[in-house]
């Protein structure tokens, strides 16, 4: 049976989430379902959020295959029409150490899921008239050492969201980037020692001096995600506590 649940400007209220398992991801699922969406988490593994609207797909979105076969049973259970795009994972490296198979892993995590979680998602969305599309970026975007593939990718996210706003807008469909400064993750300690002086370093160069929480995040999503927010498309909102007008080091 399909999911349909009354909300906003689209008749249908669920969203695909990818990478709700943790983080973010997670964040952003129970912002979602405080604000009464149907939700579907897309990870490697179940969210273990207790809610009866909180669905889980387990799928390695890495996979272009299995990201098919994953896509194909969302919209065959569900009429989305809110893709949140969060997945993502770092591969550092300085340039001489670059290895162009995690440049592929990279652009088939955040740019190829997102490709074909749109496109899964489109005919609900365009049935209705309306869709809310989030592509979860970075600040190192801007750049950042270390971050070849992952800056890459991440700035390759601001350019397909301005190029499927301006494609998607008559169809009610707005676009939108939320890039994230510093957060305090899992993905950010497999980076930075927790407690360590570098840690502590960081937070205090940031110009609000602290590291930012998922929640932060989250509810830059939701602004974006919001059906009153048709005016508001192709844009990028940084959540990085004034670090993409200054500068960061790790």
């Amino acid at each position: 049976m399909t999911a349909r649940v009354a909300g906003g400007t689209g008749e249908s209220k669920v969203a695909a989430v990818t990478g709700g398992s943790a983080g973010i991801g997670r964040a952003i699922c129970e912002d979602l379902l405080a604000q009464g969406y149907e939700v579907v988490s897309l990870a490697r593994r179940a969210a273990d959020i207790d809610h009866p609207k909180l669905h889980s797909i387990e799928v390695d979105l890495a996979d272009r295959a299995a990201t098919a076969q994953a896509a194909a049973e969302l919209v065959r259970r569900f009429e989305v029409t809110t893709v949140v795009h969060n997945a993502g994972v770092i591969r550092p490296a300085l340039i001489a150490d670059v290895k162009l198979d995690d440049l592929d892993a990279l652009v088939d995590l955040h740019l190829g899921c997102a490709i074909q979680l749109v496109q899964a998602a489109l005919p609900a969305m365009r049935a209705q008239r309306f869709g809310r599309v989030v592509l979860l970026s970075s600040r190192a975007a801007l750049g950042l050492a270390t971050r070849t593939s992952y800056s890459a990718t991440k700035a390759g996210m601001l350019g397909m969201a301005r190029t499927w706003a301006l494609e998607l807008a008559p169809e009610g469909i707005t676009v939108n980037v939320v890039a994230p400064g510093p957060i305090r993750t899992d993905m950010f300690y497999d980076v930075v020692e927790a407690g360590s002086d570098k840690e502590r370093a960081l937070a205090a160069s940031v110009p609000v001096r602290r590291l930012g929480e998922s929640a932060d995040v989250a509810r830059a999503v939701r602004f974006f995600a919001d059906p009153a927010n048709g005016f508001v498309t192709g844009q990028v909102l940084y959540v990085c506590g004034g670090t993409s007008v200054g500068s960061l080091a790790l």
